[in-house]
């Protein structure tokens, strides 16, 4: 039987459900070229209000309408962060700050989810814990650096614990008031499936509230580099956060806004990273 043959007799039902088969696997790689597309729109998008800043600053400083004492050009800051680069120090300030956001970060995040799942999943918790949380909060970055040099001297360990009280008010806050609202009726639904404790927290409660705690985490790495530079006004002689302070002192301005790019570049490369975190617990809790 020649292959013609073949194909003409292949019944119609078949044909149609390889035809949808074949359309099925042909629909995801579209969607895929799309959302490709999209993300890079997106990137796009969100490059262009940064161009236009870099152009408005290059024009105001080539044509002289700020001082270079004030607003260096940017090739200026270029050349400052080459010249540290060159020297080894600029990498060792990166990776010191960096470990420094990665271990506070991860500290205070982890208090901040226990202390949440007390407060927000039992009434005498929140009786006892949440009164006092919220003094704590109020009280600014800066007050707890003499507190804290007086009680861990000015080694890492005074630097990583502020870095970890910035991060963790924002997943306790977020992640407890999650669970304190999650649905009743969907509590109740588990337990009349005989669900109590952990199981009932991680079939109901926990699904609930991970966009809470995806929020949280991200608003706790914002956070957590804002207390960097606080943190390394700690006697520190390393970081970012120290080169915007001694480049203050010695008026380098170049290197305050190289300073300041660097930190803006980081917290949006590891928001980044997070952000693929944030997928993932969502597709894989929701």
């Amino acid at each position: 039987m020649s292959e013609l043959d073949q194909r003409v007799i292949v019944p119609a039902e078949s044909r149609d459900a390889l035809d949808f088969a074949a359309g099925r696997h042909r629909r995801p790689a579209a969607g895929a070229r799309r959302q490709g597309g999209r993300v890079a729109v997106r990137i796009l998008a969100g490059l262009l209000l940064p161009a236009l800043i870099l152009i408005a600053w290059q024009v105001v400083t080539s044509m002289g309408l700020v001082p270079a004492y004030r607003l260096p050009a940017p090739a200026s800051v270029l050349t400052a962060g080459v010249e540290l680069a060159e020297r080894g120090e600029l990498w060792t300030h990166v990776a010191i700050s960096v470990q420094r956001v990665v271990l506070g970060f991860a500290i205070g995040s982890l208090i901040g989810l226990a202390v949440a799942g007390v407060v927000g999943l039992s009434r005498l918790g929140d009786v006892l814990l949440s009164p006092t949380l919220a003094a704590v909060r109020a009280v600014p970055s800066l007050a707890w650096v003499p507190l804290l040099i007086l009680w861990m001297q000015i080694g890492e360990e005074s630097k990583v614990t502020l870095i970890a009280i910035g991060a963790f008010f924002p997943v306790y806050t977020t992640v407890a008031s999650a669970l304190r609202h999650v649905d009743p009726q969907l509590v109740e639904a588990g337990r009349s499936f005989s669900l109590r404790g952990w199981s009932l927290f991680r079939t109901v409660q926990l699904p609930a509230v991970v966009p809470s705690v995806a929020a949280g985490l991200r608003l706790a790495l914002a956070q957590a580099w804002l207390f960097l530079v606080a943190a390394e006004l700690i006697a520190a002689s390393m970081g970012l956060g120290f080169l915007l302070t001694d480049s203050q002192n010695s008026g380098r301005v170049d290197r305050i806004i190289l300073s300041i790019v660097l930190l803006a570049l980081l917290g949006t490369l590891t928001n980044g990273v997070l952000a693929l975190v944030e997928k993932y617990l969502l597709r894989r809790w929701t």
